[in-house]
């Protein structure tokens, strides 16, 4: 009996301090830069032995990174990311029933959980990771403006071998800085997201052409990208 209260009381405090220092990290993050991401550092881990060794990552503000760029991430990944609040269930129910018809894994994650997974947490799937994704998930939205998520998105994924965040993807694909990308040249970047080690923005195949075709008739479909406005916003 001794042994469970004990146990009870060792996870109590597990879950609370696991609790405040999450929140603590994810307020820091919500103004401080986030320097590397689990992702970069298990892929550099499993470089090390290969003649390629390390990533390539510059982080930018928002304000420069092409509008273009984000809007296309937006279309070809989460068209729902300025008017959820962290979980398009509808998109969720359609990738349910497309798993059960196909052999083929369809997600439907959005920014927001994309962002909480590649900051936080490690990439291979579990229902523990699915959970903590949850939940990190649920605090970033609830403590970071859109802006912010976007930010730290566009910043941290992965756009190439070794390649991280948009303004290493622009030099890197198309050797310019992220705020003079154009829309096919966003458009290009965008449609490689699935598979960034296996797709090229640059030279394309005719598949990732088709995409980039079908995510700029979206781009003009959106129409002009505007973020919700918080009441903490300044």
């Amino acid at each position: 009996m001794k042994f469970i209260k004990r146990f009870l009381k060792f996870l109590l405090k597990t879950v609370f301090w696991f609790i405040v220092m999450s929140v603590v990290v994810v307020l820091i993050f919500k103004w401080v830069p986030v320097p590397m991401t689990p992702l970069m550092v298990i892929r550099n881990t499993q470089q090390a032995e290969s003649q390629k060794n390390g990533w390539q990552h510059d982080w930018v503000p928002l304000e420069e990174i092409s509008t273009q760029l984000q809007l296309a991430v937006i279309c070809s990944e989460d068209q729902n990311f300025v008017t959820h609040h962290g979980f398009d269930i509808k998109a969720i129910e359609k990738a349910y029933e497309n798993n059960k018809k196909g052999k083929r894994i369809k997600g439907g994650s959005t920014i927001s959980q994309q962002t909480a997974k590649n900051v936080f947490l490690w990439p291979h799937r579990s229902w523990l990771r699915k959970g903590f994704e949850t939940y990190f998930t649920f605090l970033i939205e609830l403590i970071w403006s859109k802006e912010r998520i976007m930010e730290v998105y566009l910043n941290s994924i992965e756009m190439g071998p070794g390649i991280y965040g948009a303004e290493a993807a622009s030099y890197y694909w198309f050797n310019k800085p992220a705020s003079r990308l154009t829309k096919y040249e966003a458009a290009a970047i965008a449609s490689i997201l699935p598979n960034p080690l296996s797709y090229k923005a640059k030279p394309s195949t005719s598949y990732i052409e088709r995409r980039k075709s079908w995510i700029i008739k979206q781009m003009q479909f959106y129409g002009p990208l505007m973020y919700p406005k918080r009441d903490d916003d300044k």
